[in-house]
């Protein structure tokens, strides 16, 4: 999907909470703002949200000289998510069915996200996600994920932020014995997760972790690793999660199960649902 009107004011609001992040220094911020605004002046409305989201960052980057603006941000979130575990694997192991309140706690991970400018405690983290839990999600696309699962001898498993990894492997625990590679971002960007992030979650333990060579907070294929290309094409399932994951391969034919929560009105619009939906949205 292509970025819409509503993303611009977006993109400028991360470059300001971004500049906050990284420097005190006022004029070194308004060099950013300004830069940024250059940017999105002449933006072509034809790139996807990623890609612009990455270009903005990577100005913050370099006209602040930190390359991870948001590394303290990713671990405590990790943090966070990880003080939650106990009771909610003990929450799967008591459902009915556990495969679908695990793909419920890996969709109400995904509210982890300061790419859109969430902030979010122990306690209101606990308690959005067991409202989560509450929401309407699609039983046949449950069902139907569950299904292609069981029929896989390949899938690529897409992460997309620090902390939601302690929820994906909730998810990932419930397929053990099933092919899974687990992917996740080349270079910090945001607050997506690295492999750093999934290793202190013990994703590794479980299942192969790869990184996708890429500076995007999504996948765009053509600026991954000849690798993680390699491994998309010959998966013959992928779970993807996250916005912009479904937004830079919304369009790709590929069999993909998109799991994500909706945060903004451009990806409302495009898939379908309301903002603070929670969605399984199949592709290819």
């Amino acid at each position: 999907m292509r970025i819409g009107l509503g993303c611009i004011p977006c993109f400028l609001r991360q470059a300001f909470e971004a500049g906050a992040l990284v420097t005190d220094d006022q004029e070194i911020r308004e060099r950013i703002l300004r830069e940024v605004l250059s940017r999105l002046t002449n933006q072509s409305f034809d790139k996807t949200p990623p890609s612009v989201g990455r270009d903005i960052h990577r100005i913050v980057k370099l006209l602040s000289g930190d390359n991870d603006p948001y590394l303290e941000i990713k671990r405590n979130s990790n943090y966070l998510a990880m003080r939650l575990m106990p009771a909610l694997k003990e929450l799967i192991r008591s459902s009915a069915d556990p495969f679908e309140t695990a793909v419920r706690l890996a969709i109400a991970g995904n509210m982890i996200d300061y790419g859109q400018g969430d902030r979010i405690g122990e306690e209101g983290l606990r308690k959005t996600v067991f409202q989560c839990l509450d929401q309407p999600v699609s039983k046949d696309s449950i069902n139907e994920l569950r299904e292609e699962i069981e029929k896989a001898s390949n899938i690529v498993y897409l992460g997309d932020n620090a902390g939601e990894v302690f929820f994906d492997r909730l998810l990932i625990e419930e397929l053990e014995g099933y092919p899974i590679k687990f992917v996740v971002r080349g270079v910090p960007i945001i607050n997506d997760a690295l492999k750093e992030d999934a290793k202190m979650v013990g994703l590794d333990k479980l299942v192969r972790v790869v990184d996708n060579g890429s500076d995007v907070p999504g996948t765009i294929l053509e600026e991954c690793s000849q690798e993680f290309k390699g491994q998309f094409r010959e998966a013959d399932l992928v779970i993807a999660k996250g916005q912009g994951n479904y937004e830079t391969l919304s369009d790709e034919q590929k069999k993909t199960f998109f799991l994500l929560k909706v945060k903004c009105s451009v990806v409302s619009e495009h898939i379908g649902y309301q903002e603070g939906d929670m969605v399984i949205v199949r592709s290819g």
